[in-house]
């Protein structure tokens, strides 16, 4: 126990502080009284007694060595006291110590995260050295993008100096050193642009219209996407019974409202199958002219149907139809019309498609057909699923909650709603109210329709609508997007017309002495210059492009001008200016157009047909048959007032206000420039009597057979077929 308790003391004087010796005391150590044989030195660390004594701890009694413990422990002898006294240090050597001791601590801490901080240190240094390198990397970019201006051709003198950061007067001293004299607005064409461009230093690229306008990020991230109803076109030749198979699937009967029973527009409905599945589908013409429509019938379309008659063959048109949905990458199903006719063989059909590499399923190859017969529906619903199976492989989906893109199908003019344009909405949504730029017009949508007339506020993707107020009509074929605001979509506008309109002008050609020598060689050279007029863009663009291809070495065409409404006076006037020749299409002149072509003496011939019109201006210039049988207006009475009357019909109270009519007239009905219903008239009367004829300057009333759709302000026209010797 003794012991016990003089180690536990012994541990207490360990751990309290040293204490320097007190004055007069040589040394030792607190409370040591004389005779101890205790000679100085610190209490922990106090040198052993001199031979043949004992050692003690302070002014306690203990066992030996407990002044100074051997290594081994407290309670063992202190046989190793031999230890040399230490010098006591100095309180700047006491700090010097302890800084290196925490230094050796926080490196033994540390030791294990050396290479993690080097590596870490060099990721950083790394980074840094690669963010500088791509920030050096950028601003020659920049500097490469700064030297080269994008811009479209035809831009004024004074744009292109505010492109180049330099003065409009350096521009113009540059071009009078090239010997060109500019002013500041004059527009300069491509060539010219490049050479005052390497003048100051630049590159030049060039950007057609469309692509000077801002790019749309057409990609969606794939949470937006929604599936969308299929984009299906019937091509093929022409009354291979492409309308008839459509009017059979939306029960509709459009075949019969077309003038001679053949497709001239590009249709777009919307239907919804016996499944509840919908289906966008896009009617193409079938003849020749109709080339370019059909082609971008399938550049907007996701699945083709090419329509083939069984008691046929496969036509030239058929074999394009097929090649552009080749070309444009769409899945193909052929569909055998007529095979309830006695003279219809659809395995030649088959065999002649295998001739150009179309090999149907039946047959081994991967091209769904399907039979089908129009007029009775055999087949129709089996075609629907095919086109349905193609649509689910193609997984097609869309973005509803974007702003709207989509494409012109069509465009016209109506005197009372204004310009009508058929828009497929490809992905986003439109809404009435939207501000959109289609091609060098742009307007607010004021309505939207669908193909039936019915009012529509929203059209979502793989919708077609017809939309109301775009300053002009667009071409078919153009793209049609929603802009933020109208101050953007009037500049993109106005720069596409300005640059369309320089174009025009730059590419006329003047005659020049060559060509004089030439025309002077070949002795009887002739030009026949045409002004084309129709009631839907995509008929004048087909009827135009066919009678340019009419042009031979002899007799050249030139299509002066062209465009969608009624033939006004200034057509008559530019017609009569250039000595041309106006060609209507399914539109009719004005009262004071047709007088001043009168007094101008200028033919205007107006069709309904398109096979008619090529084919007599064909006639014309090869010098053959003349037609003998020419149209002659002889009388037009304006509808004042209908009357509906039980059991007889639509009368209308009409003034003459030109010619005679009587009751053998055959008359056509025409509504603001475009013919309603050309047909005979049922009933003549003046009062209530029944008359022969009615004169110019008289009221009378007339009702027309098969037609109860007149309204006031329609104007009937009387006319007949008289042989005139025509000469263009």
């Amino acid at each position: 126990m003794r012991k016990s308790g003089v180690g536990n003391n012994n541990n207490n004087n360990q751990k309290k502080r040293q204490r320097l010796p007190a004055p007069g005391q040589p040394g030792g150590g607190a409370n040591t009284s004389p005779g101890t044989g205790q000679q100085g030195g610190y209490q922990g660390n106090r040198p052993a007694g001199a031979p043949g004594q004992q050692g003690q701890g302070g002014n306690r009694p203990g066992g030996q060595g407990q002044g100074n413990r051997p290594a081994q422990g407290n309670n063992r002898s202190g046989q190793g006291n031999n230890r040399t006294p230490q010098p006591a240090l100095t309180p700047e050597q006491n700090d010097k110590q302890i800084q290196e001791q925490i230094k050796a601590t926080l490196a033994k801490l540390s030791g294990g995260k050396n290479n993690a901080a080097a590596n870490r240190a060099r990721y950083r240094r790394d980074k840094r050295g690669m963010a500088a390198e791509e920030r050096e990397a950028l601003r020659a970019q920049n500097e490469l993008d700064a030297k080269t201006l994008k811009l479209t051709e035809f831009i004024s003198a004074n744009d292109l100096a505010s492109l180049m950061d330099v003065n409009v007067n350096e521009v113009i001293r540059v071009c009078l050193g090239m010997g060109m004299f500019v002013s500041i607005n004059q527009r300069l064409d491509a060539e010219a642009i490049t050479v005052i461009a390497d003048e100051f230093g630049y590159d030049v690229e060039f950007l057609s219209a469309e692509e000077d306008e801002e790019a749309i990020d057409l990609s969606d991230a794939p949470e937006d996407l929604q599936p969308r109803a299929p984009i299906v076109t019937i091509m093929g030749h022409v009354d291979h019974g492409k309308t008839s198979l459509l009017d059979y699937i939306r029960s509709a009967s459009v075949a019969k409202g077309e003038a001679g029973g053949i497709t001239q527009h590009i249709g777009a409905y919307e239907v919804t199958t016996k499944s509840g599945s919908p289906i966008t589908f896009l009617d193409t013409p079938g003849h020749e002219a109709f080339t370019a429509m059909r082609a971008r019938g399938a550049k907007v379309t996701d699945i083709a149907i090419i329509v083939i008659a069984a008691d046929d063959s496969v036509m030239p048109q058929t074999k394009e139809a097929i090649n552009h949905a080749q070309a444009a990458g769409v899945p193909i199903v052929i569909a055998l019309n007529k095979v309830d006719k006695p003279t219809s063989n659809p395995e030649k059909i088959r065999e002649e498609l295998s001739q150009m590499n179309i090999l149907v399923e039946e047959w081994g190859g991967k091209y769904q057909s399907q039979e089908v017969s129009a007029k009775s529906g055999l087949g129709v619903e089996d075609l629907l699923e095919k086109v349905l199976l193609e649509a689910e492989l193609l997984d097609l989906k869309a973005n509803p909650e974007r702003n709207a893109v989509g494409t012109v199908i069509e465009a016209e003019l109506d005197k009372g709603r204004g310009y009508v344009t058929t828009v497929l909405v490809q992905t986003g949504t439109l809404n009435v109210g939207d501000v959109v730029l289609a091609g060098p017009h742009y307007g607010r949508v004021k309505a939207m329709t669908d193909y039936r007339g019915k009012k529509k506020k929203v059209a979502g993707p793989a919708t077609p609508v017809q939309v109301l107020g775009l300053t002009g009509a667009p071409q078919a074929g153009d793209r049609i997007q929603v802009m933020e605001t109208e101050r953007e979509a009037r500049e993109l506008a106005t720069q596409r017309q300005q640059l369309a309109r320089e174009q025009s002008i730059r590419t006329k050609k003047h005659i020049t002495l060559d060509e004089i020598g030439r025309r002077l060689a070949i002795g009887s050279f002739k030009e026949l210059n045409i002004l084309v007029k129709g009631d839907v863009d995509g008929s004048v663009e087909a009827l135009s492009d066919s009678l340019l291809k009419l042009s031979t070495p002899e007799v050249k065409v030139n299509i002066l001008s062209k465009g969608v409404g009624a033939i006004s006076e200034s057509d008559v006037l530019l017609a009569s200016a250039s000595d041309a020749i106006i060609i209507g299409f399914q539109v009719r002149p004005s009262q004071s157009a047709r007088r001043l072509a009168e007094q101008e003496q200028i033919d205007v011939r107006l069709y309904s047909i398109i096979y008619n019109a090529i084919n007599e201006v064909k006639d014309a210039m090869e010098g053959m048959l003349a037609p003998t049988l020419h149209e002659v207006v002889v009388a037009n009475a304006e509808v004042r007032q209908v009357f509906n009357i039980t059991k007889v019909g639509t009368i209308a109270g009409c003034m003459m206000t030109d010619g005679t009519l009587t009751r053998k007239t055959r008359v056509r009905v025409v509504r603001d420039g475009i013919v309603q219903h050309t047909g005979e008239i049922q009933d003549l009367k003046r009062f209530k009597d029944d008359v022969s004829e009615v004169r110019q300057g008289y009221e009378c009333g007339i009702s027309i057979k098969g037609f109860n759709d007149l309204q006031e302000g329609d104007n009937i026209e009387g006319f007949e077929e008289q042989e005139i010797k025509r000469k263009l």
